[in-house]
């Protein structure tokens, strides 16, 4: 999990973005036992405090639960899960649109973009 991190945005909210899109894209599930504090602050090349206050934020947002003496565990409850997929979702979507309008884009050529490219053959994307 170690990479660069953006100097825009502070680096506990880029690991837990990162543990979430992981979350959504089932790679972690649901009551999955997440990497100890300080084994993941040593994955991700940081200091044990961003990854507890990582923790801390993302168990704050329902995405985490932790158990005393037992460690972080990604939650069973659906809703949440489907509720952070919906964001990301919606987060992803967001930037697209901002950027297609930035080009002079209108909706109706957006969607027409969306759809020849949701039309191609897989093989070239």
């Amino acid at each position: 999990m170690t990479k660069d991190y953006q100097v825009s945005k502070p680096i506990y909210i880029q690991i837990a973005d990162t543990i979430a899109y992981r979350i959504v894209r089932g790679e972690m599930l649901p009551g999955e036992k997440l990497p100890s504090v300080r084994e993941m602050a040593v994955e991700s090349s940081v200091n044990p405090n961003t990854i507890q206050r990582t923790y801390s934020e993302m168990e704050r947002m329902g995405i985490v639960e932790t158990k005393r003496g037992q460690g972080t565990f990604v939650t069973d409850n659906e809703e949440v899960l489907d509720d952070l997929k919906g964001k990301l979702q919606n987060d992803i979507i967001h930037v697209f649109v901002k950027s297609m309008e930035e080009l002079g884009m209108t909706e109706e050529e957006m969607i027409h973009g969306l759809k020849c490219f949701l039309g191609r053959d897989r093989d070239d994307r």
